[in-house]
């Protein structure tokens, strides 16, 4: 289990950010620039029973890698989300329980009539480009711009976000990082995580 810790700021416009524009932010790089193409699928029950208890649960495809995630609900306050996580690698797209009783959703697993009824709810897919930069005191940041969309039934709705994740240092570091990116572009903070977008998304489906 780790607490992940990130800022998240929403694009105000359709068209695609240049980073490589921004001299002091390519100055900051430990490594090249990548890309990555993400695609996850989000499960619950049809009642929702995991967003209730305050958990998401996740499997998702980077390349030929599988990752299953459990997420806390946690909390966001000015674009600053704070949760507990617990991520594992995957042979093959299908849950490993054992790992799942290690994290705050087994509770859910011992209930038979929950666990039977998990299904897929909504997907995410999009590009990401992985900036990791060194800040001031040694504080390292994932910087991850992201591009796509969630689905849900046959509706969907864009991501155009920064992500800047803290691997290590202080989070102080991390919000100056922030300020300096919104004053620079078309940026706002934002509460809302991609899973909210899509069970958001999901239930105006289901009206």
């Amino acid at each position: 289990m780790s607490l992940e810790q990130e800022i998240k700021l929403q694009v105000t416009q359709a068209d695609s950010l240049n980073l490589q524009a921004l001299g002091w932010l390519t100055s900051m790089l430990k490594q090249d620039v990548y890309q990555q193409h993400l695609l996850s699928t989000y499960f619950d029950t049809p009642d929702k029973a995991l967003m209730t208890f305050g958990v998401g649960l996740r499997l998702r495809q980077i390349g030929e890698q599988w990752l299953q995630t459990v997420k806390c609900s946690g909390r966001a306050s000015s674009g600053l989300h704070e949760r507990q996580e617990w991520e594992h690698e995957l042979v093959a797209p299908v849950f490993d329980l054992e790992r799942l009783a290690e994290t705050a959703i087994a509770p859910l697993l011992e209930q038979e009539q929950v666990w039977s009824a998990i299904e897929p709810v909504f997907t995410t897919e999009f590009e990401r480009d992985v900036w990791l930069l060194v800040l001031e005191a040694d504080t390292v940041v994932e910087l991850a711009y992201d591009r796509g969309e969630v689905r849900a039934g046959g509706k969907q709705t864009a991501i155009h976000e920064i992500e800047l994740e803290l691997k290590h240092g202080d989070i102080e570091h991390c919000q100056k990082l922030a300020d300096k990116l919104k004053a620079a572009l078309p940026l706002e903070y934002s509460n809302i995580s991609k899973a909210g977008l899509g069970y958001k998304l999901s239930q105006d489906t289901d009206k």
